[in-house]
């Protein structure tokens, strides 16, 4: 059975954030308002996927308010893949050309992916820059910004602290894509969406410069966007 997508699914909480630091178990996280295990997971860096399997929480993922969420596991790599399958599927991805489409399996079938750039502008920021969370492609206020892949919206709103408005693009049961540091956004939550589609209006960064800031996420886990999109 195929998870149901976690921020498709919203119990409204309380208001308050309770963040401790690192025990013997692990780093906890209170839930709040307005929380998904996939929101947390960006927060965090760690996947939907972890948090649920940490926490013992089965489809569809309810949380309610003053939950308490392990969200790192000591000595544990949140940026690891979960077996062994995924991680010789990220090697394979690393050692293919840029200009190679993205194999993937949905439903049985096999499915291309070809990458599109969001925007047109130079890489401001690189997957080691941002510490592995993606990179950030500088541009101009209200420039538009167009889905790298064709998919299905399964967040539009508000992002964590810093990141602004946020959209994410499932492409299918493997890949997703994110998009912030968005002014404005023009798709919401479940439609569908086609590659190259305008999806949303660039904003300001915490820099004070107009920016996107760009995901592919793998099995919910970061990847370096520079692997898959085309060489310019």
């Amino acid at each position: 059975m195929t998870p149901q997508e976690p921020s498709e699914t919203k119990e409204q909480s309380g208001t308050d954030v309770d963040e401790e630091g690192p025990t013997e178990t692990g780093t906890f996280y209170t839930v709040r308002s307005g929380d998904n295990l996939y929101r947390i997971g960006l927060r965090f860096g760690v996947s939907y996927f972890q948090l649920a399997e940490w926490n013992q929480i089965q489809p569809p993922y309810l949380l309610h308010e003053g939950q308490r969420l392990k969200v790192f596991e000591v000595q544990r790599d949140p940026f690891e893949n979960p077996d062994e399958e995924k991680q010789s599927f990220e090697n394979k991805r690393r050692n293919a050309s840029q200009k190679k489409p993205t194999f993937s399996t949905d439903n049985k079938k096999l499915l291309k992916l070809h990458w599109h750039w969001p925007i047109t502008g130079m890489v401001v920021k690189d997957f080691q820059q941002s510490n592995k969370k993606g990179i950030d492609i500088s541009g101009y206020i209200d420039q538009p910004v167009q889905a790298a892949e064709s998919g299905k919206v399964v967040y539009s709103g508000k992002g964590p602290k810093g990141v602004g408005n946020l959209l994410i693009i499932r492409h299918d049961e493997i890949y997703m894509s994110a998009y912030a540091n968005n002014k404005e956004l023009l798709v919401r939550e479940g439609q569908e969406v086609e590659k190259a589609q305008f999806i949303a209006k660039v904003g300001m960064s915490r820099s004070g410069k107009p920016s996107l800031h760009f995901e592919i996420r793998q099995y919910g886990n970061p990847v370096d966007p520079l692997y898959y999109l085309p060489v310019n």
